[in-house]
């Protein structure tokens, strides 16, 4: 260890990588313990996931449920609350499936460990890769000061080119990266312009631009997530648990066409609303804001063989992912989207890089950075879900939640979104995704629907939390920076969180149907028992 940290040591690469040491409650959207001691809320939840699995399994016998699917119901409970309070490190939490589910005769063995090796979990790890690699050479910045410069420089023009860099960043990068390194730009510029407004009228509209730019960057960042399979946990999550749990598949293609509309939609009502809603900007150009950008972008210098070398090998995945279900499905053998994310992750790490010799475009010293618990929580989840389908529990919880039954389907639609809306914003999104997906799959088969009416929607208001700083990275990131307070973080972002739920509900009833060619409102032939 030791060695590969003096061999990658002398390689530069962007601060917001170098600097940043992400715990990883902050990928899960909430905050790290300030001791090593338990909080009252881990004592609690320590005690109380134990006694729920107990009293789950001696107490709990309704008609109709075996003991294996009680059984897979306890474990849940046990596992929910201690990712709820985190009463120990979530991935650890993770790994209790592999003991418990074996243990109580629910799945064998090699079932359980099947989930935790998931194609899905290798996509999302090389994408993981990829974004580390981006990240190593500044490819990242290069791209998003492309695409701020190309938008304009005006305030309107600065906050959209913020929002798009951010956006784009996030369908490939994980979010929390992409909002860590657009924020200090976004800090910068408004601090530069600032010195130049100084004794001016138009000084006093400086921190409405500042905050107007943070809030900007930070919803940015969760909304663009929505985009692709890789962009933010709940995407992965659902298309892992919807394979596992029905059988079908969601292609990176197939997320894409649904998926590209509402980041799009949802990111120029978000420009309109933060820019001339929510804060009026009377502050229409920036002195200097151009030439700031031109020396950010010079300060980058040339192009370099890295950064050309990683943009290929990205653009490359990105391509085959893309055209899997278009080209290459049936030509190529058993390809799947995380071969493809594999293939890139081992290319990155064969490419040497010419301005440091010895090395590669990525050293195993660089793996440090890659938020392995994530991997372990889709792994738990995999295997949960795969004892909701193997036990019968899917089908009886789906049974007793038939409250919903004669509604139209849009208020069905509504309601479940908005209440893992809201859920997400005091939970961690990922863990939320993992525990409800299995249930509202459930639910829809009860109420004679398709799962990804329910399942869809929910995934993407798991991520959409803008409100509070505990409900995503984003928040938290921009919280920090000391320019805002949770009564406005909470003002301006319940109205878009709002918004947000009508994006969705309309996306899946409109869209989803017309695009995938599915009827929401009839179960699969292949479902029917």
């Amino acid at each position: 260890m030791d060695t590969v940290r003096h061999q990658t040591a002398d390689i530069p690469r962007s601060p917001d990588l170098n600097e940043r040491e992400i715990p990883l409650t902050s990928l899960t959207g909430s905050p790290a313990p300030a001791s090593n001691s338990y909080s009252r809320p881990q004592r609690v939840g320590l005690l109380l996931g134990p006694s729920l699995f107990v009293l789950t399994l001696l107490l709990f016998t309704p008609e109709g449920l075996g003991f294996e699917a009680r059984a897979v119901l306890a474990i849940t409970l046990w596992v929910a609350t201690w990712w709820m309070t985190e009463a120990i490190p979530i991935p650890v939490t993770s790994l209790l499936p592999l003991v418990l589910l074996p243990i109580t005769g629910a799945l064998d063995g090699g079932t359980v460990t099947s989930a935790y090796g998931d194609d899905i979990i290798f996509l999302f790890l090389g994408g993981f890769f990829i974004a580390t690699a981006m990240e190593k050479w500044n490819l990242h910045k290069r791209i998003a000061l492309a695409i701020i410069a190309f938008v304009g420089t005006s305030t309107q023009q600065i906050l959209l080119g913020f929002m798009v860099a951010t956006a784009f960043l996030s369908m490939w990068v994980s979010n929390t990266a992409a909002v860590m390194m657009m924020v200090p730009m976004a800090l910068a510029i408004t601090a530069r312009v600032g010195e130049g407004l100084t004794g001016t009228p138009a000084e006093r509209d400086i921190p409405d631009f500042e905050k107007t730019l943070i809030f900007g960057v930070g919803y940015a960042g969760t909304i663009g997530g929505l985009g692709t399979l890789i962009g933010t946990p709940p995407n992965i999550i659902l298309a892992g648990q919807v394979r596992l749990l029905f059988d079908m598949e969601i292609s990176f293609l197939d997320w894409m066409k649904i998926g590209i509309p509402v980041v799009i939609v949802l990111l120029a009502i978000a420009w309109v609303y933060l820019g001339r809603v929510a804060f009026r900007l009377r502050l229409r150009e920036l002195p200097g804001g151009r030439a700031l950008i031109r020396e950010e972008r010079k300060g980058l210098g040339r192009i370099s063989f890295e950064e050309t070398a990683v943009a290929w090998v990205f653009g490359l995945a990105a391509f085959f992912w893309i055209t899997r279900s278009l080209i290459w499905d049936g030509r190529v053998p058993e390809l799947r989207d995380g071969m493809i994310g594999i293939a890139a992750c081992i290319a990155l790490f064969m490419i040497p890089s010419r301005s440091h010799p010895g090395h590669r475009l990525l050293d195993w010293g660089d793996s440090r950075h890659i938020p392995w618990g994530i991997l372990l929580l889709f792994g738990g989840g995999l295997a949960i879900a795969a004892g909701f389908r193997a036990t019968g529990l899917s089908d009886w919880i789906g049974g007793q939640l038939t409250l919903l039954d004669g509604f139209h389907l849009l208020v069905i639609i509504a309601s479940a979104s908005l209440l893992i809306l809201f859920l997400t914003e005091i939970t961690s999104n990922t863990a939320t995704a993992t525990m409800i997906l299995p249930v509202v799959g459930a639910l829809a088969l009860a109420l004679n629907l398709h799962p990804f009416a329910l399942m869809i929607p929910c995934a993407m208001a798991a991520n959409c939390a803008f409100m509070l700083p505990v409900g995503t990275p984003p928040n938290a990131i921009i919280f920090a920076t000391g320019k805002l307070r949770i009564v406005e973080m909470a003002r301006i972002g319940f109205l878009l969180n709002l918004i947000a739920a009508a994006i969705i509900v309309l996306a899946v009833y409109y869209t989803v149907p017309l695009i995938w060619g599915i009827d929401l409102q009839a179960v699969p032939e292949a479902l029917r028992r």
